[in-house]
């Protein structure tokens, strides 16, 4: 008796629950939809060129004419965070994609190659120890500012987590039936890598991605806040949030709004990214 009343009554929980979940998961991914059709044709969208100057419109609070606002110079807030989150997203994907691409290569030759799990093993403990900001001042340091040094930033600070994810992942494939049949059969060594080791290890990676991309995102606004790339001018939601530093005690909005920007993508990524990892995780099933 006691155990069916504990059932009953923690079913409707369960189930409202679920519905909260499904409820989180469309909204985030209605803002990522939003943010990202906006970026894309930010050209198209956007009321004003971002980078025209109006000194005398400078740091007008929102208005019917300019819905967020303008910047120090008299520039549309509103324009310049479309185009500014169009770069954060290019940057932080092609980042995010170099990255795992040669993460993955790494784990998948760890496993596949003994011998070298050792050495691609203090490889990625390297990697991992040193972190992205350090990367960002020594590659700005030597390359000079811009957009170039964050992404090679970003790019390694990406591939140690996803050569040790897909090491982990690659580990449990090459331990599964198939991959001994392919080897007592003959199969070359590129198909056991490519269409086994490697294919089967396609969904934890992808998963995890899903949950890494929110952070490169973050982590490539901080970058861009402390000056590492973007430097102003340049449309970026970090250098945005950074130019309103200095006018943040009198004209708040310059900062706030492009923060918020960077607040409410990296939320949205990560409760897609959860949702995305309930349903695609067979581990978790």
């Amino acid at each position: 008796m006691a155990v069916a009343a504990k059932q009953v009554t923690t079913g409707p929980k369960s189930k409202r629950r679920r519905a909260r979940g499904q409820i989180a998961t469309i909204a985030a991914a209605t803002v990522i939809g939003v943010i990202t059709f906006a970026a894309i044709f930010a050209p198209q969208l956007a009321p004003y060129d971002p980078y025209q100057v109006d000194l005398p419109s400078a740091l007008q609070e929102p208005s019917w004419e300019h819905w967020l606002g303008t910047d120090t110079q008299g520039r549309d807030l509103l324009s310049r965070i479309m185009y500014g989150t169009r770069l954060t997203l290019l940057t932080s994907l092609t980042a995010l994609l170099i990255g795992s691409v040669f993460g993955a290569l790494l784990g998948l030759v760890a496993v596949f190659f003994p011998a070298s799990d050792g050495p691609i093993g203090r490889l990625l403990d390297i990697l991992l120890s040193f972190p992205a900001v350090l990367f960002g001042l020594a590659l700005g340091a030597s390359l000079g500012p811009g957009l170039l040094p964050v992404t090679i930033a970003l790019a390694i600070a990406t591939i140690p987590e996803v050569g040790r994810i897909t090491r982990a992942a690659a580990l449990v494939v090459a331990r599964q039936e198939y991959m001994q049949s392919g080897k007592a059969i003959g199969l070359s060594r590129a198909t056991l890598f490519f269409k086994y080791l490697a294919w089967n290890c396609v969904p934890t990676v992808f998963v995890f991605l899903t949950l890494r991309f929110g952070f490169i995102v973050l982590l490539g606004a901080g970058l861009n806040f402390l000056g590492l790339g973007a430097a102003p001018p340049t449309a970026e939601l970090g250098v945005l949030a950074a130019e309103g530093r200095n006018v943040l005690a009198f004209a708040p909005h310059v900062a706030t709004y492009p923060s918020l920007a960077i607040f409410l993508l990296v939320l949205s990524l990560n409760v897609l990214g959860d949702a995305l990892r309930d349903k695609l995780d067979k581990r978790l099933l």
